[in-house]
């Protein structure tokens, strides 16, 4: 394994629409400039192929692994440009009832080297009648993955999996040094959390966090929050596109802040096994 201390990524922003085919032009389009600027590593966001808020149209509209159009025409892509490549995510038909939110991640001869289905699915209700369920259409992933980098192991994760704290932690503690977090994530949730959510992870796991969003309107009438990040082991953020318009965001990554981090403050290492006794309601005197 090449063990260079540093490597540049690009985190590739989209606003994903409802044309697979415009989907595919426009990510190769995108990837294809990061690769021209030097990028090692590239990622595009959650839902990289499609963005369907209508049920029959999402199935409509998405295929199994092996007939997908976006996996092929990315892997010859990225064998194409010689990058690792990291699909944030597709809608993989897996039932004629349910379809997987899966990450791939590409290997610069074209090859798939590791494949995450999303564990967490987004069933919230916002303020303002925003409502989503994702385990409508989708079935949750059940096994945490770690791949193999020139430059470390990776974590792969998407999106709303960035609220379970448990997962960060057990991908770091099995050796992951770096984080993908490829996501949709809603601009009312983006504005209030995405950043302080992405910053504790890499504190808390010494990880670097890289995390390619959607952004903007689309034309399903999702709004995504954009701000495509890169944070570093001690929380610093390194990169961000400050908008949500379509673009390349690139990144320095120096390995060598991973053991810094670590070294400096060691809690993967300091877990302690407790207890937590059921807490009996105290009554009103009457």
């Amino acid at each position: 394994m090449n063990t260079a201390p540093t490597f540049t990524a690009a985190l590739v922003q989209m606003r994903t629409g409802c044309d697979v085919a415009g989907n595919i032009a426009e990510a190769s389009r995108l990837v294809s400039e990061a690769a021209a600027r030097g990028a090692d590593f590239v990622m595009t966001p959650e839902m990289t192929s499609l963005l369907e808020t209508k049920s029959e149209r999402l199935f409509a509209n998405t295929s199994e692994e092996k007939d997908d159009p976006t996996l092929a025409a990315l892997c010859a892509l990225s064998a194409a440009k010689k990058i690792c490549l990291l699909i944030g995510s597709l809608p993989v038909k897996i039932s004629p009832q349910k379809l997987a939110n899966r990450s791939f991640l590409i290997a610069p001869d074209g090859g798939i080297a590791a494949r995450y289905d999303k564990i967490h699915m987004f069933d919230v209700d916002l303020e303002g009648g925003e409502s989503y369920r994702e385990s409508k259409n989708f079935e949750p992933g059940r096994a945490a993955v770690i791949a193999e980098l020139p430059w470390g192991r990776l974590g792969m994760t998407v999106c709303y999996d960035l609220r379970f704290p448990q997962l960060y932690r057990a991908l770091a503690q099995a050796g992951a040094d770096f984080l993908t977090v490829p996501a949709a994530f809603t601009r009312q949730t983006g504005e209030a959390h995405w950043h302080t959510l992405l910053k504790a992870r890499a504190v808390e796991t010494g990880c670097y966090v890289l995390a390619p969003a959607q952004g903007g309107k689309h034309e399903c009438g999702r709004e995504t929050f954009g701000h495509s990040l890169v944070v570093a082991p001690w929380g610093e953020i390194v990169a961000e596109a400050a908008h949500d318009e379509p673009c390349v965001v690139l990144a320095e990554i120096d390995t060598a802040r991973i053991a810094q981090a670590r070294t400096r403050v060691p809690s993967l290492g300091h877990d302690r096994d407790f207890t937590l006794p059921v807490v009996k309601a105290v009554r009103q005197a009457s």
